[in-house]
């Protein structure tokens, strides 16, 4: 069993700012949603079956999100390639975000140590931040269950 992830940021901490290419072929930075809330979700690879639960389960509840006026943000270290075909082939009608840098995950502290079966390899963890409309982090969901995730962001955001 891997070594809990530890986290560098904490609840209250001001999120980092990024600016990175996205689905759709567009371009974005955090700052872009200054005065919203954003829930920036971190998922190790498109179109793996935990992955593909946990994006659909917010395709699913989406317009509850845009009726909080939430912003939902997918990000992993993909290519936009990837990201259209996964956004494309399951109807996702919110932004994935391309770190294939890895920047991101990284500057989030979400990028490390991982163990599937046996074997010991470097990824990202599942996480979600929800960033306050002052890009503070409000909550931090450190071990998510894709099926059930966006029913615990939802409250949240009550």
């Amino acid at each position: 069993m891997a070594k809990e992830l530890e986290l560098k940021l904490k609840e209250g901490d001001q999120a980092p700012n990024f600016t990175a290419d996205t689905s759709g072929g567009g371009r974005i930075s955090l700052s872009d949603f200054a005065g919203k809330n954003v829930i920036l979700y971190f998922y190790p690879k498109d179109d793996t079956p935990g992955c593909t639960k946990e994006a659909c389960a917010f395709r699913d509840s989406y317009h509850k999100f845009q009726e909080r006026g939430a912003i939902v943000l997918g990000v992993s270290p993909d290519a936009v390639k990837s990201h259209d075909k996964f956004a494309t082939k399951f109807k996702l009608p919110f932004t994935l975000v391309a770190d294939a840098d890895k920047r991101i995950v990284e500057s989030y502290g979400v990028w490390g140590d991982k163990v599937f079966m046996g074997r010991k390899y470097k990824g990202t963890h599942r996480v979600t931040f929800l960033i306050g409309p002052d890009r503070r982090i409000k909550r931090i969901w450190p071990k998510v269950k894709p099926e059930e995730h966006t029913v615990e962001v939802l409250a949240a955001l009550e």
